[in-house]
């Protein structure tokens, strides 16, 4: 039973909105799932170091930074100041890039990263363990992690976009101030019943919060 009442003229606005763009969303969910099957290391490693850059940043911003680090072999093997002059435009640059350089431990695991998550049997262990392990990951990162490498569906990302969201379709009372691992746990619980109270799947009502806010499908 729902414990509070949704807008019911965003709820409609939302679905409207789906049907216009959920091909685009499906196609996105496609190229997640794909990175999985079919990516190398790289790719996986890329997309971790990716959702590291993202806090209060643009993801496009980040992606460049990224798609630059790579192309410049400065993603594996920069020292710092190598990996910090390709971050141009990413908020708190110098301490995700030491970040970037911390978090290649995973690489050395046996497996890489690919290894390292399928000790776990379940997402929510592998994002448990993210963010334990990975410095400067949190629940929303982890989460955006496993999301872009076809893991995470039953996860969610809260960031400020989704959450300014969430309140304005009733879902939460108002966006919070911070965010303590069981406040985490209880948005997350509430957007999954939302996902099956309006009929989105919770992987596509993420990007489709996404979607309304920035007018973009992305990652």
């Amino acid at each position: 039973m729902r414990l509070r009442e949704y807008c019911p003229e965003e709820v409609e606005r939302l679905k409207s909105l789906y049907k216009d763009v959920r091909g685009e969303i499906e196609g996105r969910i496609a190229d997640f799932r794909r990175l999985w099957r079919e990516g190398v290391e790289e790719d996986l490693y890329s997309e971790l170091v990716f959702c590291l850059l993202t806090p209060q940043s643009k993801a496009r911003v980040c992606w460049r930074a990224v798609t630059s680090l790579k192309e410049s072999g400065a993603l594996f093997n920069g020292d710092y100041s190598e990996v910090l002059r390709h971050l141009q435009g990413v908020r708190f640059k110098y301490t995700k890039a030491r970040r970037v350089v911390s978090s290649r431990w995973i690489l050395k695991h046996p497996g890489g990263i690919r290894g390292f998550l399928e000790e776990f049997k379940d997402p929510f262990r592998m994002r448990e363990e993210l963010v334990r392990r990975v410095e400067g990951y949190g629940m929303k990162e982890g989460s955006h992690f496993l999301r872009n490498v076809g893991l995470g569906e039953d996860l969610s990302i809260l960031d400020r976009h989704i959450l300014k969201n969430l309140s304005l379709l009733g879902v939460i009372e108002e966006v919070p101030r911070s965010m303590s691992l069981k406040r985490y746990l209880e948005i997350e619980e509430r957007m999954r019943e939302f996902s099956r109270y309006v009929g989105i799947p919770l992987s596509h009502l993420d990007l489709l919060l996404w979607y309304r806010e920035t007018r973009e499908v992305f990652k």
